[in-house]
C-alpha cells in the first residue's frame, strides 16, 4: 500500500484545522518526495576542467559514497574530484591534485546534521597528480571493523586503509592493487566465500590524452566508446593477510575486452556464489557466472541480458543487481542514452533473464534521457524498490545538435507500483549534469536518502520527508563470513535485498539493508550467509535499526 498523502488526506486535514482554501489546488501529481537540502559544511564543487580538445575523461567523473568511516552511527560522505587537465595535455601527464580545489573530500556528519571537512586530518588529501578522479568503492577489506576506501582513477587507483582512529594510510603498493590504465567503477565482494572481501575493477577502454580524438565534424563532440580500443576488467583476490594477488587472467574475468563503466554483484541462481554483472557501453553486456571453484564464465548472451529485446547492444552506464518485483530473484537494471530506454533484465529463474523495459514502464519514463548512478530501493516504505537514476547527457553541446535532447536533466524518481514503474516527484527543479549517486539513511529516520553528484558542480543532497509506512534497517555482522556480511541474502517479510555497497556509478552506498514495511509491525528475517549459514529471525518489531550477528552454525 502506498503511504504517500494523498489529494483527499490532504483537504480532510487543512479542514480539520478550519484552514480556509482560497482557490482549488491541483495535486493530480504526487507531493514531491525529497526535500533539496545544502547540509552546513558541505562545500564540495567538482572540478572536471572541460577543455576544447574534448578529452573524454572529462565528462564521467563525480563519484561518491555514503559510509560511517568513524562508527559513530552517522553516514559521512565521500566525495571523488576529478582535476585539471590543460589545453591542451602534454607528457607526463599530470593534473594539480596538489591544489585544495581538485582534493577528493570527505565529511564526517556532525550530531546537528552538519558537515565538517576532515580531508586533511584524515591522511586523505594526497590523491597524486598523476590521477584524474573517477569514483570510488567501500569495504571492510581486512575485517578490523572500519570501512576501508579504494579510489579510481584514469592513471593508478588507491586503497586507503581506515585505521580506526580517524585516519587513512596510502597501502596500495603494498597491498598491490595499483591498477593502471582508465578505471570507472569497483566494487568488493567475497566471490570464493572465505571470510575476505575481494575486489573487482571496471576499466572503460585504451586512452590517453595523448592519443585522443574530436568527432562530431561540424559539430566537435566527444567521441563514442567505439573510436578507441576495449579493454580488460581487473579481479584481484584478497589473500587473507592484508594483500591481494590479481587472478584477472587464472579467473577467466581477463579473457573477454569490454568497454566498462559499472558493476553490481548478486547470485542470480542461488548456487551460493556471489555473480558479477557490467555495464559496457556501446556493446553487449557483461554476467560473469561465478562457477564455485575460483573461476568465471561469462553468459550474458546466453543468459538474455547482453542486449536488448530486438538484439540490440546498450549504452551501458550505471547499474543494479536487486529484486524489483519481490519474487526473490535479482534483477538487473542498465542505465543508457537516449532513445535505448533504461534497460531492465527480469530474472526467470532458471539461469535465464528477459527484457522487461517496456512491461515494466521504463519506456515512457526514460526514452528521452541519458542514465548514469541508479539505485532499487524503497522511498516510501510501501515494500516495493523504487527507482532513482541521475540523469544528464554526455554531450555538453547535445542541444545544438539535436533539439529534442537536453545536457542537463533532473534526476529520474520511478514510484514501483507492484512490479510497474511510475513517474514520481523527486522535488528537484534545477537540472544538473548528475553522474554518480549514492543512497542511503543520513539522518537516521527510517527513510532513503540520496546523494547525487554534478559533473563541474556541486552535489545535491535530498533528504526523504517519510511518510506514515514502517521499515526496517538491517545492518549484518559476520563471524565465518566477511565482517559486512556482503553478499548475503536477506529476505523480509517477502523482500529480498543482496547486500552489498556496490552498483549505481562510480560510487557506493550505505551498506545497511532498508525494508520498507508498510503498515506490518512485525518482520520475519531470513538470512543466507556466504559462509552457508542460514539464519531466521521471528518476531522482529520494525521501526528500528537492526545488527545481526551470523551463527556460528545453522
Amino acid at each position: 500500500m502506498n503511504q504517500r498523502i494523498t489529494r483527499r488526506h490532504f483537504l480532510e486535514a487543512c479542514a480539520s484545522m478550519g484552514l480556509a482554501l482560497p482557490m482549488p489546488l491541483s495535486l493530480a501529481a504526487p507531493l514531491s518526495m525529497f526535500d533539496v537540502k545544502h547540509p552546513r559544511g558541505l562545500d564540495f564543487s567538482h572540478v572536471n576542467s572541460p577543455t576544447p580538445q574534448k578529452y573524454l575523461i572529462e565528462t564521467m567523473g563525480g563519484g561518491v559514497a555514503l559510509l560511517d568511516y568513524n562508527n559513530d552511527g552517522l553516514l559521512d560522505i565521500f566525495l571523488v574530484n576529478s582535476g585539471r587537465l590543460a589545453n591542451p595535455m602534454h607528457a607526463p601527464e599530470t593534473f594539480d591534485r596538489q591544489d585544495p580545489r581538485n582534493w577528493n573530500r570527505l565529511y564526517r556528519q556532525n550530531r546537528d546534521g552538519s558537515f565538517t571537512d576532515v580531508t586533511k586530518e584524515a591522511g586523505l588529501a594526497n590523491a597524486g597528480d598523476g590521477n584524474y578522479g573517477m569514483g570510488v568503492a567501500v569495504g571492510d577489506y581486512d575485517n578490523d571493523g572500519f570501512p576501508d576506501l579504494y579510489v579510481t582513477n584514469y592513471g593508478k587507483n588507491t586503497l586507503y586503509h581506515n585505521n580506526g582512529d580517524g585516519t587513512f594510510t596510502d597501502v596500495t603498493a603494498k597491498v598491490g592493487v595499483e591498477t593502471g590504465g582508465w578505471s570507472c567503477s569497483a566494487g568488493f565482494f567475497d566471490y570464493d566465500n572465505d571470510g575476505h572481501l575481494d575486489l573487482f575493477v571496471t576499466r572503460y577502454m585504451q586512452w590517453d590524452t595523448q592519443h585522443s580524438k574530436i568527432c562530431g565534424g561540424e559539430w566537435q563532440t566527444y567521441c563514442p566508446p567505439a573510436e578507441f580500443p576495449a579493454t580488460t576488467n581487473i579481479l584481484y583476490r584478497n589473500r587473507g593477510d592484508g594483500t591481494f594477488e590479481d587472478v584477472s587472467h587464472r579467473s577467466g574475468i581477463a579473457s573477454i575486452k569490454g568497454r566498462s563503466l559499472g558493476v553490481a554483484f548478486a547470485d542470480y541462481d542461488d548456487d551460493g556464489f556471489t555473480d558479477i554483472f557490467v555495464s559496457n557501453d556501446g556493446m553487449r553486456q557483461f554476467l560473469f557466472h561465478n562457477n564455485g571453484d575460483g573461476t568465471f564464465t561469462e553468459c550474458a548472451l546466453e543468459a538474455g541480458a547482453a542486449l536488448t529485446a530486438d538484439g540490440k547492444p546498450l549504452s551501458g552506464m550505471g547499474t543494479v543487481f536487486q529484486d524489483y518485483d519481490n519474487d526473490g530473484r535479482p534483477d538487473i537494471l542498465v542505465t543508457v542514452l537516449p532513445r535505448e530506454d533504461y534497460a531492465l533484465f527480469h530474472n526467470d529463474g532458471n539461469g535465464s533473464f528477459s527484457y522487461r523495459s517496456l512491461q515494466a514502464g521504463l519506456g515512457l519514463l526514460s526514452a528521452a534521457s541519458s542514465g548514469w548512478g541508479a539505485c532499487l530501493e524503497d522511498f516510501d516504505n510501501d515494500g516495493w524498490k523504487d527507482l532513482f537514476v541521475a540523469q544528464s547527457h554526455v554531450l555538453d553541446n547535445v542541444e545544438q545538435i539535436d533539439h529534442m535532447l537536453h545536457y542537463k536533466e533532473q534526476p529520474l524518481l520511478a514510484l514501483n507500483h507492484n512490479g510497474h514503474f511510475e513517474r514520481g516527484d523527486s522535488g528537484v527543479t534545477a537540472a544538473i549534469a548528475g553522474r554518480g549517486a549514492a543512497f542511503g539513511d543520513l539522518n537516521n529516520d527510517g527513510w532513503m536518502d540520496v546523494v547525487v553528484t554534478s559533473l563541474g558542480g556541486e552535489p545535491l543532497v535530498l533528504f526523504n520527508h517519510g511518510g506514515s509506512g514502517n521499515w526496517l534497517s538491517i545492518s549484518l555482522r559476520g563471524t565465518r563470513s566477511n565482517r559486512d556480511g556482503l553478499g548475503a541474502r536477506v529476505q523480509v517479510n517477502g523482500q529480498t535485498r543482496y547486500a552489498t555497497t556496490a552498483g549505481s556509478y562510480i560510487s557506493a552506498s550505505d551498506k545497511r539493508l532498508h525494508f520498507g514495511l508498510g503498515t506490518a509491525e512485525m518482520a520475519k528475517v531470513e538470512i543466507h550467509w556466504p559462509s552457508g549459514i542460514h539464519q531466521i529471525l521471528e518476531g522482529v518489531k520494525t521501526n528500528q535499526f537492526l545488527e545481526v550477528r551470523e551463527l556460528e552454525k545453522s
